[in-house]
């Protein structure tokens, strides 16, 4: 289950320092100078950028350092322009309004971990191998990237010596994920952010390990099949703490049907991938079609990502 500290903050940008070819870190710090949220491995922030857009962030800093947050930002030219905002528009001196933090990837306790990373996907296991090493796990991670002066943070991870495999595309090729994960090990736990691609190799590669073994985040949400959409039909949303009940055609989210009559909760990707609008369940079956609860949490039905998630039957009860 995700975890979150909802806590609406006022950041100040102290540093910005390039990473590697594309990627940029910020250094972020609390406005009026106080501690931020404490925060585990794995966690993200909600960045509020200039332009009005707001996007996540893993955090890969310290989470010792209670006066510093740091993200990796990655400029994508394609993006839909928060990268962009923070590359172009960002500088020491900036102040940007946050919430978080939120941590929808949580490093379970285990005797020894894998770690796997693709680009950007380096930032949320950077903080996972530091933990890792001082709980005197065994770990080791295999980081791969287009090509190695795209990739950040080696410098960082040169530290850890050989247990960190460094793999170009351009120089090695694909990562060895059958190589690395070609035998089950019970016990250890797999780590790996990055492309879909990426993730899906991983899943295939981690087919034969115990149940539970692979863990991964997404950057992008899995497909909805066009023929569950098409089928989608009306029903109706009980704002149990604000005592409104608002209907929700075909085509509508949860999220956008409610902001109609007043009501506006958390939101950030509407995707189904951040968290920022997980809802606690108090009546109906949710029809789940978020890429973040796991499937044994979807079954449960307690909490929803209303954001893209529907319902099963004619109401749902939410606890708004």
């Amino acid at each position: 289950m995700p975890t979150a500290v909802e806590s609406d903050l006022t950041l100040l940008v102290r540093q910005l320092r390039w990473e590697s070819e594309g990627v940029v870190s910020v250094v972020l710090e609390n406005a009026d100078g106080s501690a931020l949220p404490a925060w585990e491995p794995g966690a993200h922030v909600d960045l509020h950028l200039p332009g009005s857009i707001v996007r996540q962030y893993s955090l890969c800093g310290s989470p010792d350092r209670s006066g510093q947050w740091r993200v990796g930002v990655l400029r994508e030219e394609s993006g839909r322009g928060g990268s962009a905002a923070v590359h172009e528009k960002v500088r020491p001196g900036t102040v940007i309004a946050a919430r978080g933090p939120r941590n929808n990837f949580v490093l379970r306790p285990s005797a020894a971990y894998v770690f796997i990373a693709g680009g950007i996907g380096i930032t949320p296991i950077l903080s996972m191998v530091a933990a890792a090493d001082a709980a005197g796990a065994q770990w080791s991670l295999l980081y791969g990237g287009r090509t190695r002066p795209s990739m950040a943070f080696i410098d960082e991870l040169a530290a850890y010596g050989d247990r960190v495999l460094i793999h170009p595309q351009d120089e090695l090729g694909l990562l060895p994920l059958g190589e690395v994960l070609r035998d089950p090990r019970p016990g250890t736990l797999v780590y790996c952010c990055g492309p879909e691609p990426l993730l899906r190799a991983a899943e295939e590669a981690t087919a034969a390990w115990p149940a539970g073994s692979l863990v991964v985040e997404r950057f992008v949400p899995l497909p909805v099949d066009p023929a569950v959409s098409a089928n989608d039909t009306m029903f109706t949303v009980e704002a149990a703490a604000s005592g409104v009940t608002v209907a929700v055609p075909a085509g509508t989210t949860i999220v956008k049907a409610l902001e109609a009559v007043g009501i506006f909760p958390p939101v950030s990707c509407e995707e189904g991938i951040c968290g920022t609008c997980e809802t606690t369940v108090l009546g109906g079956i949710p029809d789940h079609r978020d890429s973040l609860l796991s499937e044994a949490e979807q079954a449960e039905g307690k909490t929803m990502m209303i954001c893209v998630g529907r319902s099963r039957g004619d109401r749902l009860v939410l606890d708004l």
